[in-house]
Protein backbone atom coordinates (compact mmCIF):
# COMPACT_ATOMS: atom_id res chain seq x y z
CA UNK A 1 0.00 0.00 0.00
CA UNK A 2 1.33 3.62 -0.85
CA UNK A 3 1.88 5.63 2.14
CA UNK A 4 -0.06 8.91 2.44
CA UNK A 5 1.70 12.06 0.95
CA UNK A 6 -0.47 14.12 3.31
CA UNK A 7 -0.85 13.43 6.89
CA UNK A 8 -3.52 15.31 8.74
CA UNK A 9 -4.16 14.40 13.19
CA UNK A 10 -6.04 15.94 14.90
CA UNK A 11 -5.68 19.34 13.71
CA UNK A 12 -6.77 22.46 15.64
CA UNK A 13 -7.02 25.83 15.23
CA UNK A 14 -8.42 28.41 17.45
CA UNK A 15 -9.36 32.12 17.55
CA UNK A 16 -8.92 34.50 20.59
CA UNK A 17 -12.05 37.12 20.43
CA UNK A 18 -13.41 39.68 22.93
CA UNK A 19 -10.92 40.98 25.43
CA UNK A 20 -10.70 45.26 26.91
CA UNK A 21 -13.31 46.94 24.82
CA UNK A 22 -14.65 44.25 23.07
CA UNK A 23 -15.84 41.99 25.96
CA UNK A 24 -14.60 39.02 28.09
CA UNK A 25 -12.37 36.72 26.27
CA UNK A 26 -13.70 33.91 24.43
CA UNK A 27 -11.66 31.06 22.61
CA UNK A 28 -13.81 29.87 18.85
CA UNK A 29 -12.65 27.10 17.35
CA UNK A 30 -12.23 27.29 13.76
CA UNK A 31 -11.51 23.90 13.10
CA UNK A 32 -11.53 21.44 16.18
CA UNK A 33 -9.79 18.12 15.54
CA UNK A 34 -9.69 16.74 11.86
CA UNK A 35 -7.72 14.12 10.49
CA UNK A 36 -7.52 12.58 7.61
CA UNK A 37 -4.53 11.20 4.94
CA UNK A 38 -3.78 11.88 1.02
CA UNK A 39 -2.20 9.81 -1.18
CA UNK A 40 -0.19 10.96 -4.24
CA UNK A 41 -2.34 11.55 -6.94
CA UNK A 42 -5.25 11.37 -5.04
CA UNK A 43 -8.08 14.29 -4.86
CA UNK A 44 -9.51 14.91 -1.46
CA UNK A 45 -12.90 16.99 -1.63
CA UNK A 46 -13.42 19.03 1.44
CA UNK A 47 -16.90 20.56 1.85
CA UNK A 48 -19.25 22.03 3.97
CA UNK A 49 -21.21 25.97 4.14
CA UNK A 50 -19.77 29.05 4.80
CA UNK A 51 -18.09 29.07 8.33
CA UNK A 52 -17.52 25.27 8.49
CA UNK A 53 -13.90 25.74 8.58
CA UNK A 54 -12.87 24.39 5.18
CA UNK A 55 -11.03 26.77 4.03
CA UNK A 56 -9.13 27.18 7.39
CA UNK A 57 -7.62 23.69 7.02
CA UNK A 58 -6.16 24.78 4.17
CA UNK A 59 -4.80 27.60 5.26
CA UNK A 60 -3.79 25.99 8.57
CA UNK A 61 -2.28 23.00 6.61
CA UNK A 62 0.20 25.57 4.38
CA UNK A 63 0.58 27.47 7.85
CA UNK A 64 -0.85 30.17 6.52
CA UNK A 65 -2.91 29.97 9.65
CA UNK A 66 -1.32 29.21 12.98
CA UNK A 67 -2.27 25.78 14.31
CA UNK A 68 -3.55 25.50 18.15
CA UNK A 69 -2.92 21.30 18.46
CA UNK A 70 -2.52 18.51 15.88
CA UNK A 71 0.27 17.45 13.83
CA UNK A 72 0.45 17.83 9.53
CA UNK A 73 3.31 16.19 8.29
CA UNK A 74 4.04 15.76 4.17
CA UNK A 75 6.35 13.59 2.79
CA UNK A 76 6.79 12.25 5.97
CA UNK A 77 8.60 15.86 6.96
CA UNK A 78 6.04 17.70 10.39
CA UNK A 79 5.05 20.66 8.69
CA UNK A 80 4.58 22.51 11.43
CA UNK A 81 7.30 22.06 13.47
CA UNK A 82 9.70 22.98 10.07
CA UNK A 83 11.90 26.18 10.13
CA UNK A 84 14.21 27.92 8.01
CA UNK A 85 16.01 25.72 5.05
CA UNK A 86 13.16 22.65 5.88
CA UNK A 87 9.90 25.00 5.41
CA UNK A 88 11.74 26.90 2.85
CA UNK A 89 11.76 23.44 0.97
CA UNK A 90 8.09 22.49 1.97
CA UNK A 91 6.94 25.73 0.47
CA UNK A 92 8.05 24.24 -2.85
CA UNK A 93 6.02 20.73 -2.73
CA UNK A 94 2.84 22.33 -1.68
CA UNK A 95 1.18 25.40 -3.12
CA UNK A 96 -2.39 26.87 -3.35
CA UNK A 97 -4.91 28.37 -5.61
CA UNK A 98 -6.80 30.73 -3.92
CA UNK A 99 -10.66 31.68 -4.22
CA UNK A 100 -10.63 35.42 -5.72
CA UNK A 101 -8.32 35.17 -8.74
CA UNK A 102 -8.28 39.20 -8.93
CA UNK A 103 -7.51 39.76 -5.07
CA UNK A 104 -5.05 37.11 -4.83
CA UNK A 105 -2.83 38.92 -8.21
CA UNK A 106 -1.03 41.83 -7.46
CA UNK A 107 -2.37 45.25 -9.65
CA UNK A 108 0.66 46.98 -10.17
CA UNK A 109 2.92 43.52 -11.23
CA UNK A 110 2.02 42.43 -14.96
CA UNK A 111 1.32 38.41 -14.75
CA UNK A 112 4.54 37.20 -16.59
CA UNK A 113 6.22 38.92 -13.13
CA UNK A 114 3.81 37.08 -11.05
CA UNK A 115 4.30 33.81 -12.17
CA UNK A 116 8.11 34.66 -12.61
CA UNK A 117 8.22 35.89 -8.60
CA UNK A 118 8.33 32.32 -7.24
CA UNK A 119 11.09 31.11 -9.43
CA UNK A 120 13.14 34.02 -8.34
CA UNK A 121 13.04 33.53 -4.67
CA UNK A 122 13.91 29.90 -4.73
CA UNK A 123 16.19 30.17 -7.40
CA UNK A 124 14.97 26.95 -9.08
CA UNK A 125 15.88 28.82 -12.74
CA UNK A 126 18.66 30.96 -13.94
CA UNK A 127 17.97 34.50 -14.57
CA UNK A 128 18.47 33.92 -18.06
CA UNK A 129 16.00 31.00 -18.38
CA UNK A 130 13.13 32.54 -16.02
CA UNK A 131 11.10 34.29 -19.31
CA UNK A 132 11.20 31.11 -21.37
CA UNK A 133 10.18 28.77 -18.17
CA UNK A 134 7.24 31.35 -17.27
CA UNK A 135 6.14 31.04 -21.36
CA UNK A 136 6.00 27.33 -21.04
CA UNK A 137 3.49 27.48 -17.85
CA UNK A 138 1.08 30.07 -19.34
CA UNK A 139 0.93 27.92 -22.33
CA UNK A 140 0.87 24.48 -20.13
CA UNK A 141 -2.84 26.56 -18.27
CA UNK A 142 -4.23 27.45 -21.73
CA UNK A 143 -2.62 31.22 -22.33
CA UNK A 144 -0.81 32.46 -25.10
CA UNK A 145 2.60 33.96 -23.91
CA UNK A 146 1.65 37.46 -24.85
CA UNK A 147 -0.39 37.48 -21.89
CA UNK A 148 2.82 37.55 -19.76
CA UNK A 149 3.01 41.37 -20.20
CA UNK A 150 -0.63 41.80 -19.21
CA UNK A 151 -1.64 43.13 -16.04
CA UNK A 152 -4.87 41.34 -13.50
CA UNK A 153 -7.65 44.61 -14.48
CA UNK A 154 -6.36 43.40 -18.42
CA UNK A 155 -8.25 39.68 -18.08
CA UNK A 156 -11.17 38.13 -17.54
CA UNK A 157 -11.89 35.78 -14.31
CA UNK A 158 -11.14 32.57 -15.74
CA UNK A 159 -7.99 33.92 -17.44
CA UNK A 160 -6.61 35.62 -14.18
CA UNK A 161 -7.57 31.97 -12.17
CA UNK A 162 -5.47 30.55 -14.91
CA UNK A 163 -2.22 32.80 -13.62
CA UNK A 164 -3.13 31.97 -10.09
CA UNK A 165 -2.87 27.92 -11.50
CA UNK A 166 0.59 28.63 -13.17
CA UNK A 167 2.09 30.41 -10.42
CA UNK A 168 1.19 27.37 -8.17
CA UNK A 169 2.73 25.34 -10.93
CA UNK A 170 6.28 27.36 -10.84
CA UNK A 171 8.04 25.81 -8.35
CA UNK A 172 7.07 22.03 -9.14
CA UNK A 173 4.46 21.42 -6.13
CA UNK A 174 3.61 17.72 -5.49
CA UNK A 175 0.37 18.57 -4.00
CA UNK A 176 -2.30 21.80 -4.28
CA UNK A 177 -4.53 23.48 -2.18
CA UNK A 178 -7.70 24.43 -4.35
CA UNK A 179 -9.47 26.91 -1.99
CA UNK A 180 -12.90 27.13 -3.91
CA UNK A 181 -10.90 28.23 -7.29
CA UNK A 182 -14.46 27.77 -9.56
CA UNK A 183 -16.36 29.72 -7.11
CA UNK A 184 -16.15 33.32 -8.65
CA UNK A 185 -16.35 32.22 -12.01
CA UNK A 186 -19.05 32.06 -15.11
CA UNK A 187 -20.35 28.26 -15.22
CA UNK A 188 -19.02 27.29 -18.87
CA UNK A 189 -15.73 28.56 -17.27
CA UNK A 190 -15.62 26.79 -14.45
CA UNK A 191 -16.04 23.63 -16.63
CA UNK A 192 -12.93 24.57 -18.47
CA UNK A 193 -10.94 25.33 -15.04
CA UNK A 194 -11.84 22.09 -14.02
CA UNK A 195 -10.99 20.05 -16.67
CA UNK A 196 -7.71 22.19 -16.47
CA UNK A 197 -6.64 21.07 -13.39
CA UNK A 198 -7.59 17.50 -14.08
CA UNK A 199 -5.51 17.61 -17.12
CA UNK A 200 -2.17 18.91 -14.77
CA UNK A 201 -3.42 16.31 -12.20
CA UNK A 202 -3.16 13.66 -14.75
CA UNK A 203 0.47 14.66 -16.54
CA UNK A 204 1.75 16.17 -13.27
CA UNK A 205 0.74 13.05 -10.31
CA UNK A 206 -0.61 16.45 -8.35
CA UNK A 207 -2.51 15.24 -5.08
CA UNK A 208 -5.31 17.87 -4.42
CA UNK A 209 -6.96 19.09 -1.71
CA UNK A 210 -10.09 20.70 -3.18
CA UNK A 211 -12.06 22.64 -1.22
CA UNK A 212 -15.94 24.10 -2.39
CA UNK A 213 -19.21 24.07 -1.05
CA UNK A 214 -21.04 22.89 -3.77
CA UNK A 215 -21.15 18.98 -4.15
CA UNK A 216 -21.52 18.98 -8.01
CA UNK A 217 -18.58 20.54 -8.76
CA UNK A 218 -16.60 18.43 -6.05
CA UNK A 219 -17.43 15.04 -7.52
CA UNK A 220 -15.79 15.95 -11.22
CA UNK A 221 -12.14 15.55 -9.64
CA UNK A 222 -12.85 14.52 -5.84
CA UNK A 223 -11.99 10.64 -5.46
CA UNK A 224 -13.01 10.83 -1.83
CA UNK A 225 -14.84 13.68 0.06
CA UNK A 226 -14.86 14.77 3.57
CA UNK A 227 -18.14 16.75 4.97
CA UNK A 228 -17.09 19.60 7.81
CA UNK A 229 -19.62 20.99 10.26
CA UNK A 230 -18.83 23.54 12.89
CA UNK A 231 -14.95 23.14 12.71
CA UNK A 232 -15.42 19.03 12.39
CA UNK A 233 -15.13 16.04 9.66
CA UNK A 234 -18.80 14.74 9.92
CA UNK A 235 -18.47 12.34 6.79
CA UNK A 236 -15.21 10.80 5.20
CA UNK A 237 -15.77 8.03 2.19
CA UNK A 238 -15.26 7.46 -1.33
CA UNK A 239 -17.02 10.33 -3.70
CA UNK A 240 -19.48 8.19 -5.14
CA UNK A 241 -20.56 6.38 -1.49
CA UNK A 242 -21.18 10.45 -0.23
CA UNK A 243 -23.32 10.93 -3.30
CA UNK A 244 -25.23 8.22 -3.94
CA UNK A 245 -25.17 6.71 -0.32
CA UNK A 246 -25.12 9.63 2.45
CA UNK A 247 -24.99 8.46 6.09
CA UNK A 248 -24.79 11.93 7.76
CA UNK A 249 -28.11 13.94 8.37
CA UNK A 250 -26.39 17.16 7.41
CA UNK A 251 -24.62 15.65 3.85
CA UNK A 252 -28.17 14.70 2.75
CA UNK A 253 -28.92 18.04 3.22
CA UNK A 254 -26.25 19.63 1.08
CA UNK A 255 -27.49 16.72 -1.66
CA UNK A 256 -30.62 17.61 -1.64
CA UNK A 257 -29.66 21.29 -2.01
CA UNK A 258 -28.17 20.71 -5.42
CA UNK A 259 -30.32 22.02 -8.75
CA UNK A 260 -31.75 19.05 -10.17
CA UNK A 261 -31.05 20.57 -14.17
CA UNK A 262 -34.07 17.98 -15.06
CA UNK A 263 -37.56 19.03 -14.93
CA UNK A 264 -38.93 15.42 -14.54
CA UNK A 265 -36.44 14.44 -11.85
CA UNK A 266 -37.96 15.23 -8.59
CA UNK A 267 -36.11 15.66 -4.75
CA UNK A 268 -36.94 16.06 -1.47
CA UNK A 269 -35.67 18.89 -0.17
CA UNK A 270 -34.20 19.02 2.89
CA UNK A 271 -34.85 22.51 4.31
CA UNK A 272 -32.94 22.81 8.07
CA UNK A 273 -34.45 24.10 10.69
CA UNK A 274 -33.17 25.73 14.24
CA UNK A 275 -29.59 27.65 14.60
CA UNK A 276 -26.47 26.05 14.44
CA UNK A 277 -24.44 26.50 17.74
CA UNK A 278 -22.94 29.65 18.51
CA UNK A 279 -18.68 29.03 17.76
CA UNK A 280 -17.70 30.86 21.36
CA UNK A 281 -19.92 28.10 23.05
CA UNK A 282 -19.65 24.48 21.20
CA UNK A 283 -22.04 21.88 22.64
CA UNK A 284 -20.86 19.17 24.85
CA UNK A 285 -22.95 16.48 22.32
CA UNK A 286 -23.37 16.46 18.73
CA UNK A 287 -22.70 19.99 16.92
CA UNK A 288 -25.63 19.37 14.54
CA UNK A 289 -28.30 18.29 16.95
CA UNK A 290 -29.92 21.55 16.51
CA UNK A 291 -30.83 21.32 13.14
CA UNK A 292 -30.84 17.40 12.67
CA UNK A 293 -33.94 15.65 11.24
CA UNK A 294 -33.25 12.30 12.46
CA UNK A 295 -36.05 10.13 13.33
CA UNK A 296 -33.84 8.75 16.59
CA UNK A 297 -32.47 11.46 17.57
CA UNK A 298 -32.03 11.69 21.30
CA UNK A 299 -30.92 12.66 24.73
CA UNK A 300 -27.67 10.92 23.84
CA UNK A 301 -26.97 12.81 20.63
CA UNK A 302 -27.34 16.34 23.32
CA UNK A 303 -24.96 14.83 26.07
CA UNK A 304 -22.84 11.92 23.69
CA UNK A 305 -20.14 13.80 21.29
CA UNK A 306 -20.32 11.66 18.09
CA UNK A 307 -17.22 10.20 17.26
CA UNK A 308 -15.86 9.64 13.59
CA UNK A 309 -16.54 5.93 13.41
CA UNK A 310 -17.22 3.34 10.15
CA UNK A 311 -19.94 2.58 8.74
CA UNK A 312 -19.53 0.03 5.87
CA UNK A 313 -17.54 2.45 3.15
CA UNK A 314 -17.85 5.73 4.85
CA UNK A 315 -16.44 7.40 8.43
CA UNK A 316 -19.25 9.00 9.94
CA UNK A 317 -19.83 11.29 13.32
CA UNK A 318 -23.46 10.14 13.92
CA UNK A 319 -24.65 7.87 16.25
CA UNK A 320 -27.06 6.61 14.27
CA UNK A 321 -26.13 6.25 10.61
CA UNK A 322 -26.83 2.75 10.57
CA UNK A 323 -30.77 3.53 11.30
CA UNK A 324 -32.26 1.53 7.81
CA UNK A 325 -35.76 4.03 8.27
CA UNK A 326 -33.42 7.79 8.08
CA UNK A 327 -35.17 9.62 5.32
CA UNK A 328 -33.27 9.94 2.00
CA UNK A 329 -33.18 12.75 -0.31
CA UNK A 330 -34.64 11.33 -3.30
CA UNK A 331 -33.05 10.65 -6.63
CA UNK A 332 -29.63 11.89 -6.89
CA UNK A 333 -29.07 14.51 -9.55
CA UNK A 334 -25.21 14.70 -9.66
Amino acid sequence: MTAPLLEVRDLVTRYETGGFLRGPRRRVFAVNGVSFDLAPGETLGLVGESGSGKSTVGRTILRLTPATAGSVRFGGTDVLASEGAALRALRCRMQIVFQDPYSSLDPRMSLGRAVAEGLEIHRLVPRAGIEARVARLFEEVGLDPSYMARYPHECSGGQRQRVGIARALAVNPEFLICDEPVSALDVSVQAQVLNLLADLQKARGLAFLFIAHDLAVVRQLAHRIAVMYFGRVVELAPAEAVIQRPRHPYTRALLSAVPVPDPARQRVRIVLSGEPPRPSAPPSGCPFYSRCYHPMKNQRCIDELPPLRRVEESMVACHYAEHSSFPAPGPAAL
